[in-house]
């Protein structure tokens, strides 16, 4: 029986809990894409699946990597296209074709050796939610399911494939501290 959430309110999410994640995991359609799929026909004539990704969440995620965030996908389908785009934002975690994630997720953890309270998870659909009952942090995208966003500690504002990641790794990278280094990497801020 999956556990029941924390007392955490929506509204009072605690700097401590996007401070305290140590790798952000997610869905892939409808969190990293916008949940379409495209058959298009390769040189053979054989329908080929592509999707698309947003850039600033790519980038998002190479700063994550960079600073020592691992990040990772439990996806339900299998598609060439999620294995390149993990490849290069450099996801340390790739897991395809499971909709049972749970066991994924017990597995992600070992290896890690983390807690669940160091764990974010992102979703938009009803697999997800049995994750984010156990994870530390969960995060439902703007175009979620009403019943994935009212267990979400946090609801983005952009939809999946529009930023939605973004959105999330800025708040982690804020509350961490990190921020700033970002900023002036880019020469944003002094």
């Amino acid at each position: 029986m999956p556990k029941s959430k924390s007392a955490k309110s929506k509204s009072k999410i605690k700097q401590a809990d996007w401070a305290a994640i140590r790798l952000f995991a997610m869905d892939v359609d409808g969190v990293l894409t916008d949940g379409r799929l495209i058959n298009v026909p390769d040189a053979s004539g054989h329908m080929v699946e592509t999707k698309g990704f947003d850039s600033q969440d790519g980038i998002a995620l190479q700063w994550l990597n960079r600073l020592g965030i691992s990040a990772g996908v439990i996806s339900g389908r299998v598609s060439p296209a999620t294995a390149e785009r993990a490849q290069q934002v450099k996801f340390k975690y790739v897991y395809q074709g499971h909709t049972e994630k749970i066991p994924i997720l017990q597995e992600i953890m070992a290896d890690a050796g983390l807690d669940p309270s160091q764990v974010a998870y992102i979703g938009d659909d009803f697999t997800d939610v049995v994750v984010m009952r156990r994870v530390g942090l969960a995060v439902a995208t703007a175009n979620a399911r009403p019943e994935v966003k009212a267990i979400a500690h946090y609801v983005t504002q952009v939809p999946g494939g529009q930023g939605a990641v973004r959105e999330v790794v800025e708040l982690l990278l804020k509350a961490q501290g990190h921020w700033d280094e970002i900023l002036r990497h880019y020469e944003v801020c002094p």
